[in-house]
């Protein structure tokens, strides 16, 4: 089985759009992904549970997941007993992950700051954790138990008092997510689950319905009609970002292993047929030699099908480069969820990275180790996103609240420029506000 995975040959071509030469982003494609044409799907899924609540929501579950369930909470007893059924060496791995990740988490923890402006006169920026989010897990092609650990772990640490979480009902499991999610949220301390999933999960979470009350935040990667309803439901709600399909890029030299690089490529494409794998090289001989081992190696994966697909698609490509230097300028442009360097001096060309969402350094931190327990999260910006985004954090579920402390002095000092601009704002009753005060701390002065 041919992997037929295409070559894009950029050398000689430059950057920008210089005498209209498109510019490296629009030459580098990515798979369509109409999030737009999937809103118009689901709009009336969130507005029937918004109307009609929890009866809405089992009814969208019996028709979408083939699942009848009246209340989509998924009992207690129910979430201990898949911990208690885990098998062992997952239960570990999975508490190493856990582990890794809340170290990470902790040291990014923002404290509260406050600065003297001027003499009694402050400015505190206060970190306010969110007072309840809702975590979506999917589990569509595979249980993505792993993002249970990246969405719930910085949500505990920055101090998120009540998390709700949502993943889609499997029939073969008696109707609630699969049994190592719900081990994970055991776990990690996460007794409110709801068996739920595709945009009627995060209508409830933004709407409220059946026992589940409404959040302030969702989070969690998911297919496109998550992404819509994600889109659809801003504002109504807060949202991480729309993660779509998943990427990798490789920016690699003569020194890369070929072998590392198919299996890194292989291991994204086994993610979703839309998955992007992409690999940046100055070397003829490294594409020649990847391609060989993707030929080689994806007929023995299990998902052989799936990779297939993904590979030989238009998202999907070994991409020709002068040097390394153009190889950057082409992965800044991409700007990829996941980018690996394989090239000489690694650490000197990943610091001239400035878009992705998460850089992997040299031949021996492969994606797959950041997908689990690097200690990173992999909850990340896809489709160019990396551009203006980052990726999930302990600041996505905190915000920064401002704090002023002014006293009678502090006021004087400022209080007529800050009635000078008022009016040249035209703006008369702002200035009115201040000048009052300053007119009782003369008055009393004089008294």
């Amino acid at each position: 089985m041919a992997t037929m995975i295409r070559r894009i040959d950029l050398r000689g071509t430059p950057a920008g759009r210089l005498s209209g030469t498109p510019g490296y982003a629009a030459l580098v494609p990515r798979a369509g992904f109409d999030v737009e044409a999937a809103v118009d799907v689901v709009r009336p899924i969130c507005d029937d549970i918004r109307r009609r609540g929890g009866d809405a929501v089992a009814d969208w579950t019996r028709e979408l997941d083939g699942v009848d369930r009246a209340d989509p909470l998924v009992p207690p007893e129910m979430i201990a007993g898949a911990l208690e059924r885990l098998d062992a060496e997952v239960g570990d791995a999975l508490a190493e992950s856990i582990a890794r990740l809340r170290v990470t988490c902790q040291a990014e923890l923002e404290r509260d700051v406050t600065t003297d402006v001027a003499p009694g006169a402050t400015v505190e920026r206060r970190i306010v954790p969110m007072a309840r989010v809702g975590l979506y897990v999917p589990g569509g092609l595979a249980p993505l138990v792993s993002s249970v650990i990246m969405n719930a772990v910085p949500a505990q640490v920055a101090g998120v008092r009540s998390i709700a979480l949502s993943s889609p009902p499997q029939k073969e499991f008696g109707g609630l997510p699969h049994p190592t999610i719900l081990a994970a949220c055991a776990l990690l301390g996460i007794d409110e689950v709801y068996a739920v999933g595709g945009a009627q999960a995060i209508a409830m979470f933004a709407y409220g319905a059946a026992s589940c009350t409404p959040v302030d935040l969702v989070t969690g990667p998911g297919n496109i009609y998550v992404v819509a309803a994600k889109r659809l439901l801003k504002g109504v709600v807060g949202v991480d970002s729309e993660a779509g399909p998943t990427e990798i890029a490789v920016l690699a030299d003569d020194t890369a292993d070929p072998a590392f690089v198919a299996a890194d490529l292989i291991s994204q494409a086994e993610h979703d047929p839309l998955a992007a794998s992409l690999l940046v090289t100055d070397s003829e001989t490294l594409a020649g030699a990847v391609t060989a081992e993707l030929e080689r190696q994806v007929v023995q994966a299990k998902h052989a099908g799936r990779i297939q697909h993904a590979l030989s698609a238009e998202q999907s490509a070994i991409v020709l480069v002068d040097d390394i230097a153009q190889g950057l300028d082409v992965v800044n442009a991409y700007a990829p969820e996941h980018l690996e360097i394989h090239t000489r001096d690694a650490a000197t060309v990943a610091a001239g990275v400035r878009n992705a969402g998460v850089v992997f350094v040299g031949p021996h931190a492969p994606v797959s180790l950041g997908d689990y327990s690097a200690g990173s999260n992999h909850v990340l910006p896809t489709a160019g996103a990396a551009h203006h985004s980052s990726g999930l954090s302990v600041r996505a579920f905190c915000k920064n609240m401002q704090v002023v402390t002014y006293d009678e002095r502090a006021l004087a000092e400022v209080g007529h420029k800050v009635v000078v601009l008022a009016a040249a704002e035209d703006l008369p009753a702002h200035g009115t506000a201040v000048a009052m005060r300053l007119a009782a701390t003369d008055a009393a002065r004089e008294s």
